[in-house]
């Protein structure tokens, strides 16, 4: 693999708001880390650890994400948006069974999540399965993070995989769209104002990826009364985040406390000003 041109990663996303494919890892080691979560399935299932329908902050409780997103050429590309010092501020797997109607709506990353600084935010997407159009791929809007944060009406939509079912209030001309299809072991990044959506898997193939969403330390929560992140390059002296440790092994006790809490300042933001009867 060739190594990570930062400066090119720099201009496109500065740009574009997104740059795609960029190389993790090989597509033997993404099958690994698929063959790690498929065998943690009943052990999550059966901890209750799904919230919302959504398997979220799973770095701090399942050792082999801790490895992935402290993943060097990962942490180069983000690097060259957000500088040497990097926390994890959240991490989800999105996953899409095949044949199911799961899809996700037209939506800014940071219209809900309560963080102040748009430009020290970046969302990295790891394919660990191939993906692509046949099995819901993301789509990205290119040039859309220079609109700046605009209205979103929630939806509550079953199917949609987003916390509000949230649906952005702009014209989006599908004509203009991207298709991220991803290599496994290949990742995107893009900008927390880009606007992104996928549909739905009629595939016979499960479309697989792990969302991870990097702060610089400088950012901090202005809507949930506090937050967690997880320093995993350079060092954080702004102290804006409660420190997250590593998990020393899979769903331990330290580790599900820590995923509490990580879980309930991520409602906090997500749910602010939603009357508690229209919540999941």
């Amino acid at each position: 693999m060739q190594s990570i041109d930062q400066n090119l990663v720099r201009e496109a996303f500065l740009r574009e708001g997104f740059i795609f494919p960029l190389d993790a890892m090989t597509a033997t080691q993404a099958a690994g880390y698929r063959h790690r979560f498929d065998s943690l399935e009943g052990a999550l299932q059966e901890a209750k650890i799904a919230h919302n329908g959504q398997l979220n902050q799973m770095h701090a409780v399942l050792c082999f994400v801790n490895e992935i997103v402290r993943n060097e050429r990962i942490l180069d590309a983000v690097e060259a948006v957000l500088g040497p010092n990097i926390l994890v501020w959240g991490s989800t797997f999105f996953i899409k069974k095949p044949h199911t109607a799961d899809y996700v709506s037209w939506h800014q990353d940071l219209r809900y999540w309560g963080l102040r600084d748009s430009d020290a935010l970046v969302s990295a997407w790891l394919a660990l399965g191939p993906v692509n159009k046949a099995n819901g791929c993301m789509k990205f809007m290119p040039r859309s993070h220079q609109l700046g944060l605009v209205d979103h009406e929630d939806k509550f939509n079953v199917d949609n995989l987003l916390y509000r079912g949230q649906v952005a209030q702009v014209d989006v001309d599908e004509a203009d769209a991207v298709h991220v299809e991803l290599e496994p072991g290949q990742f995107s990044l893009h900008h927390g104002h880009l606007l992104h959506a996928s549909p739905a898997n009629p595939s016979d193939i499960m479309r697989c990826g792990l969302t991870i969403n990097y702060v610089a330390p400088h950012n901090r929560q202005i809507v949930a009364s506090r937050d967690f992140a997880m320093l995993v390059r350079g060092e954080d002296r702004s102290g804006h985040f409660g420190a997250v440790p590593e998990p020393e092994a899979d769903l331990s006790p330290a580790a599900l406390h820590w995923h509490r809490c990580l879980i309930a300042a991520l409602d906090e933001a997500a749910f602010a000003g939603v009357e508690a009867r229209l919540r999941p």
